[in-house]
């Protein structure tokens, strides 16, 4: 598969890249970050790589400049992927508004019109990009996962839908329980049709009761957050992980909001979360 650099930047004593690559899961042009640590040019290196999923409105861009990770990376030597959001181009599917279509693909794989033909995000982070990466870059096939509110949800539903997939998962003001709450239930209304129990395969809370698997799990939440109790509801999580005896470090943070401020300020003990997951 044909990947195109479109971006190249010194950074930590390594490099931030951009690729732009034809999807065949989503039918469409995407680009997706790639943040290579100094230890990936010497001889023989392969790495593991954290994948990160970002939030609504946001595209690879917003991390990899906002969030400072890069330093923790070149720390640790573990490769970043951070892919767009959501399937890009004219003939892509979109709404008004933020939290539906372009910017917003909620990291499922659409079954409606006209969302179907392009929304498969689920398939093209669990799938087809790392297929994309393990074929191009100096790195192994020991992955972690992470993301950021709907990013967030992400990472949680990929890590609990795919065991042996991942070996760590965490998140930022995670949406996770998208079936009680506006965001989810106009997402999934539109993508996954008006039938509720078919939602229920793409929400962390109701997908925690059954895992397979018990990965080390970090979850923080900012107690400023603005979508704290209306969208975010980590007490939902909390509550179904404890009964099913899924170990779960929940952090509520005092005085931080939604931002890429709070992501800065904890990205550092993410990696290292992570890295010691990864290596071990």
């Amino acid at each position: 598969m044909t990947i195109e650099r479109i971006e190249h930047r010194a950074c930590f004593g390594g490099w931030q890249d951009v690729y732009r690559h034809r999807s065949t899961v989503l039918g469409c042009a995407m680009n997706f970050a790639v943040y290579l640590p100094p230890q990936a040019a010497e001889p023989g290196a392969k790495l593991p790589v954290l994948y990160w999923l970002s939030g609504l409105t946001c595209t690879e861009q917003n991390f990899i400049t906002k969030a400072g990770a890069q330093r923790y990376a070149a720390e640790h030597g573990v490769v970043i992927v951070a892919p767009d959001t959501s399937p890009r181009g004219d003939d892509v599917a979109d709404a008004e508004g933020y939290d539906l279509g372009k910017g917003a693909g909620f990291y499922v794989n659409a079954t409606q019109e006209p969302w179907a033909a392009h929304y498969r995000m689920h398939d093209y982070v669990a799938e087809e990009l790392p297929a994309l990466v393990e074929a191009n870059f100096p790195v192994t096939d020991a992955r972690a996962i992470s993301g950021h509110s709907m990013g967030g949800h992400g990472a949680l539903t990929l890590a609990l839908r795919n065991p042996g997939r991942y070996r760590s998962v965490s998140a930022f003001s995670p949406i996770v329980a998208p079936t009680q709450v506006p965001w989810g239930q106009k997402a999934f209304g539109a993508y996954l049709s008006e039938d509720r129990e078919a939602w229920k395969q793409y929400d962390a809370t109701e997908l925690v009761k059954s895992a397979a698997e018990r990965l080390p799990l970090l979850i923080d939440q900012g107690d400023d957050d603005e979508f704290l109790h209306a969208q975010l509801k980590p007490e939902l999580f909390a509550s179904a992980a404890d009964a099913a005896g899924y170990p779960l470090t929940l952090r509520l943070q005092p005085g931080y909001d939604h931002s890429y401020y709070f992501i800065a300020s904890f990205i550092g003990e993410h990696i290292a979360h992570h890295a010691a997951a990864l290596k071990a």
